[in-house]
């Protein structure tokens, strides 16, 4: 119901890829249980999508093609790894943790969340970049201006979960160690690290060698990080 509620609601706009990512999300959505931990994510992730798709029908983009393009291929790494896990294979090992702990009953809403970001951030951004740099036939400094705007939105929107998924600040939670835990991951940081992954990967990229060594230690380190994150406090 919610979901047809969504797309009557928008019956009016010009349709686009994005309007088809948002409906897989708003399918997976009601397939998962709400304390799932990827449904956590997704969640967030839907809220995003749906955000950044308003803005660009608002004309928030000045490049509308170039927006479009870089959040369908940015989303669709995500749904790829949903898919692989839904048919029995392995995604990529920035993905794993947040899937192996999904049910685990030790682990917070909010640490779903931010394993989930630190994921799609940390690796597949570097990456969607790249594929849509290949996909418009432009170098990454063509899209600075995308990146950074979505990258806008990403920042205003982890304040919001940080505010709707964290408890509030009273003495034993501001001891609590989950405080300490999300307080040492930065979005900020994290999307720096994916500006510049993408820019070397696009500088590397007739050097195919390199370039997959480079995308498998990235895709290794993010894991670790999602793991940390994903530490379960009871």
């Amino acid at each position: 119901m919610a979901q047809m509620e969504h797309f009557a609601a928008r019956a009016g706009h010009r349709p686009s890829p994005v309007d088809s990512v948002v409906e897989r999300m708003h399918a997976l959505r009601a397939d998962w249980p709400a304390a799932d931990g990827v449904a956590v994510f997704n969640r967030v992730y839907l809220a995003v999508t749906e955000e950044i798709d308003r803005r660009i029908d608002d004309g928030g983009f000045p490049d509308r093609r170039a927006a479009v393009t870089l959040d369908v291929l940015f989303a669709r790494r995500y749904l790829t790894a949903v898919d692989a896990v839904a048919t029995g294979h392995r995604p990529p090992a920035c993905w794993r943790p947040l899937f192996q702990y999904r049910r685990h009953p030790g682990v917070r809403p909010l640490q779903f969340a931010l394993a989930g970001i630190n994921a799609h951030i940390g690796h597949d951004l570097a990456l969607a970049v790249v594929d849509a740099c290949r996909a418009l036939d432009c170098e990454p400094a063509d899209l600075e201006g995308e990146f950074d705007r979505v990258g806008d939105i990403l920042t205003l929107l982890e304040e919001r979960i940080r505010e709707d998924l964290m408890p509030g600040p009273d003495l034993l939670e501001i001891a609590d160690p989950l405080t300490h835990l999300v307080g040492a991951w930065s979005l900020d940081r994290a999307r720096e690290g994916a500006w510049s992954a993408a820019r070397l990967l696009w500088g590397v990229r007739e050097l195919p060698g390199l370039a997959e060594e480079f995308t498998e230690r990235l895709d290794t380190g993010v894991g670790l990080v999602g793991r940390c994150l994903l530490t379960p406090w009871r």
